[in-house]
């Protein structure tokens, strides 16, 4: 009878490789000082990241296009990636080292920390729609357990308040590591294998979610600062061979009477070679120079404020063309409603629009404000005035101050007015209407008051309120932007596009 055992089988590994040093070399007090010794390396990678999500966005339209990921971009995006894990080696997403980390995208072998991702000759175009916000949900679940970055609104009877939190896992125990190491100045061994293990999860859904392989990133936990260099799994070991033993076995010798059973003689010890710790493959000089990485980050910021001023531009025209009635673009459109005397508000101040008499009016053009109550009563007034002149004439009076929104509005507690508003003639412009009344007016510098009110001085009004202003600029501002903007955006393509077609082109592997 025979008997079937599991052994392992040897399967290749996950392709995002992430190192540290075999032993942590720490020094007991540093670590207190690194949040200020890494400042320069993350002003450059607010800038590097913001590069890499261009790219990323580049690469996406390439995968989906011709199912590659361009070289370049790869390499660049890899090298954002090996630069984020070697400052966060060195300051507080390990505190593996107190050996300052280089200032390049290229690996660096004598470097404790290393980062590499395999080149995939061919990523799936299906997946490069899905895989980045989909099928990684669930990782980026987990990642922020263990990174601990995020926010959460909370609500009470009156506001909305929103809070900030950081923190997770991997900050706690390398707090923990911390704490420990400028005790004893030792770093616990079974805390730093699990530190790089963690990181090593957050690092390959990075890479995942990049769009750098089409591999999903195993829910495994790889502990201590080497990648294995296999995925075991197990299978059954082969039928054992039938027949006459091989030359090879040990000779089977018999026992002389009375002695104990025959045995077979020990066989030779197979040596078992230990694991090695993934290297870096560090053979070709890397196509990104300091001058085309500078490059390609101006580009990707020109690229940026370039887009912003585009869309800024489109939004004018879009707000021109849709917006605009009557000559009019709509600025407010709101219900107001008082149980007092008048809806005033009395702080329209355009001194801030322009320091001359003429300049308000070249901004705003001319405006317009269409009152039209709701329900029956009596006809409806709408005027300006100075506000100092209807503070006076409300001074005392039961009204409303309106607010941002409707839920805002103030009551003020009062009397009735001393005339109706009709009467007085402190008015710049006013109009009076049943259902409703129109009042149109050139803006002038100023502080300025609006108040709606019943035209017979009553108490109680319904209404809806619709400002508008001519902003005669808005449809040549819309297109100057737009244009612009769009040749702006060429110029920040063609500096990407230099940088990376002379990073693509790369010199021969060094010896």
């Amino acid at each position: 009878m025979t008997t079937a055992t599991l052994s392992p089988t040897a399967q290749p590994r996950y392709p995002v490789h992430v190192d540290g040093a075999t032993t942590p070399t720490g020094s007991r007090w540093l670590w207190l000082v690194k949040w200020l010794l890494v400042i320069p390396h993350i002003i450059v990678l607010t800038v590097l990241w913001i590069a890499f999500a261009v790219l990323s966005i580049v690469a996406f339209v390439a995968i989906l296009v011709t199912g590659h990921y361009p070289r370049a971009l790869f390499e660049f995006n890899a090298g954002v990636l090996r630069w984020s894990w070697r400052v966060s080696y060195y300051a507080y997403g390990a505190l593996g080292t107190d050996r300052y980390p280089p200032f390049t995208l290229a690996e660096v072998p004598d470097y404790p920390a290393h980062f590499e991702v395999d080149y995939p000759e061919h990523l799936s175009r299906g997946l490069v729609l899905v895989k980045w916000w989909l099928l990684a949900l669930p990782h980026y679940v987990v990642v922020g357990l263990l990174v601990g970055t995020g926010s959460w609104i909370a609500t009470d009877d009156t506001r909305w308040r929103t809070s900030w939190g950081e923190g997770g896992l991997i900050g706690l125990l390398v707090l923990v590591a911390a704490v420990v190491l400028g005790v004893t100045g030792t770093y616990p061994r079974p805390l730093y294998d699990l530190v790089l293990g963690l990181n090593r999860w957050v690092l390959r859904v990075a890479a995942y979610a990049a769009l750098m392989t089409d591999a999903y990133p195993p829910f495994r936990l790889d502990l201590g600062p080497h990648e294995p260099d296999v995925m075991a799994s197990l299978s059954p070991d082969p039928a054992p061979p039938t027949g006459p033993a091989p030359s090879s076995a040990a000779p089977m010798t018999a026992a002389p009477a009375g002695a104990a059973p025959m045995t077979a003689a020990p066989l030779a010890a197979t040596p078992v070679a230990a694991p090695t710790p993934s290297t870096p493959t560090a053979a070709v000089r890397p196509g990104w120079t300091p001058g085309r990485t500078v490059a390609v980050v101006l580009g990707a910021l020109v690229s940026i404020v370039a887009l912003t001023i585009a869309v800024g531009g489109g939004a004018l025209l879009v707000a021109d063309r849709t917006m605009r009635h009557d000559g009019y673009v709509t600025v407010l459109d709101r219900p107001v409603d008082t149980a007092g005397y008048a809806v005033s508000a009395t702080s329209l101040d355009l001194q801030t629009i322009a320091s001359g008499n003429d300049i308000a009016d070249r901004v705003l053009g001319r405006m317009r404000i269409q009152v039209t109550r709701q329900g029956s009563g009596p006809d409806v007034f709408v005027g300006i005035a100075p506000s100092a002149d209807v503070e006076r004439y409300l001074s005392g009076v039961a009204r409303t101050v309106p607010g941002r929104r409707a839920s805002l509005d103030r009551d003020i507690a009062g009397a009735a007015p001393s005339t109706p508003p009709t009467a007085l003639d402190t008015w710049v412009a006013r109009a009076t209407g049943s259902p409703g009344a129109e009042l149109s007016w050139s803006p002038r510098n100023g502080d300025w008051g609006l108040v709606v009110m019943n035209a017979d001085g009553s108490a109680a009004l319904s209404a809806n309120v619709v400002a508008g202003a001519e902003l005669p600029w808005l449809g040549t501002a819309g297109t100057v932007l737009l244009v612009v903007g769009l040749l702006v955006l060429a110029l920040g393509v063609v500096m990407v596009s230099v940088a990376v077609l002379r990073a693509s082109t790369r010199p021969a592997a060094q010896p």
